[in-house]
């Protein structure tokens, strides 16, 4: 971090916060392994309060207590009894097939809500959504963190500046290191609660492709399949754990040795999507659920040359070739070679 610090071109990311009037009361709906990206509402500079929750499970007091670390946070019957509790927020992190009637209700009684993503796992549903937004006003901000990360807002601060021309394509690998424990081991297995993980693990680099490229796709196509975690037969119910409880960083390798996967697993462990934007530009994903490592790598090819990042978290950097020549990993010689890409704070999902 240190070398890149000191020699090249930097584009450091200074935080815009702007403190509220006067503090808000947060509620929080689906108290489990997200939960957790209600506490940043409490930070001194935003000065919020989480002062109700709602969550359905039997052990909604106890998950209140390990996820939020209070135990005077009002537990509220329903979604109904959260927005009349006199909280001017709210925060939605339950299971994605759930985010359509909850956003909705909360919308229209005037909660702004802070939904994570992705939206829905329906396209109905998305509309849904959307719709009774525009209709009552009301606020509504989708989960997409990963626009407030250095290593993507350096490279688009580079794409702005102009340093690679205009912007052809853009090719996303996504190397899901811990794929079986975060997505192989409850609801996120299963088709019926989360669609698929092109959606909930691609929701974070599709709208960052899209807004590198300043485009929305017209023409898609995409494939993927089961090709491992099918193999495992070691499977356990987990409907009372939470994802903490069981990730271990140093076990479960290589991933045919994973223990208690879900017992229902019929969504996709790799996959590959290709995509042609508005503006002409030509895009790529490409998602694996068991590579040892887990990280985004990101190449975006202009007219007037390339950049890649190399780690997308503290002591990443982002590499610039703007010379013709062979291979050299160092980036362009005689040029800037590198630009700071370190990752905020905010939580990466």
């Amino acid at each position: 971090m240190q070398e890149a610090i000191t020699k090249g071109m930097h584009f450091p990311v200074t935080p815009q916060i702007s403190t509220p009037a006067s503090a808000l009361k947060v509620g929080v709906v689906g108290v489990g392994a997200r939960s957790r990206l209600a506490l940043n509402f409490e930070r001194p500079e935003l000065g919020g309060t989480i002062t109700a929750a709602y969550e359905p499970h039997p052990d909604a007091a106890a998950r209140v207590l390990s996820r939020l670390g209070r135990a005077d946070i009002a537990l509220t019957g329903s979604v109904t009894e959260l927005a009349a509790s006199g909280i001017d927020v709210a925060i939605v992190t339950s299971p994605d097939d759930t985010h359509a009637d909850i956003a909705c209700e909360l919308l229209e009684a005037g909660i702004p809500v802070y939904l994570e993503k992705p939206l829905a796992i329906h396209l109905d549903d998305a509309t849904r959504i959307l719709t009774t937004a525009h209709a009552t006003g009301t606020k509504l901000y989708l989960g997409h963190n990963m626009r407030h990360m250095d290593v993507v807002r350096g490279m688009r601060r580079i794409i702005r500046e102009g340093l690679i021309g205009e912007v052809k394509a853009i090719w996303c690998r996504h190397f899901v290191g811990h794929g079986g424990d975060y997505y192989f081991k409850d609801w996120h297995a299963t088709r019926e609660h989360g669609n698929g993980l092109l959606l909930q693990k691609a929701a974070h680099d599709l709208d960052v492709m899209h807004w590198l490229a300043d485009s929305h796709t017209s023409r898609v196509t995409a494939m993927g399949g089961l090709t491992v975690y099918d193999k495992v037969t070691d499977r356990r119910d987990r409907s009372n754990e939470l994802m903490g409880q069981w990730f271990n960083p140093t076990e479960n390798w290589p991933p045919l040795s994973q223990k208690g996967l879900n017992p229902v697993i019929d969504v996709e462990d790799v996959s590959m999507m290709l995509m042609q934007m508005e503006s002409g530009v030509y895009a790529s994903y490409e998602q694996c659920h068991y590579s040892p490592d887990y990280w985004r790598n990101y190449t975006v090819i202009g007219t007037e040359g390339r950049i890649e990042n190399f780690g997308d978290g503290e002591g990443g950097v982002i590499r610039l070739w703007n010379k013709r020549g062979d291979y050299d990993p160092r980036a362009t010689p005689s040029s800037p070679s590198s630009v700071t890409g370190s990752a905020t704070t905010t939580p990466m999902c």
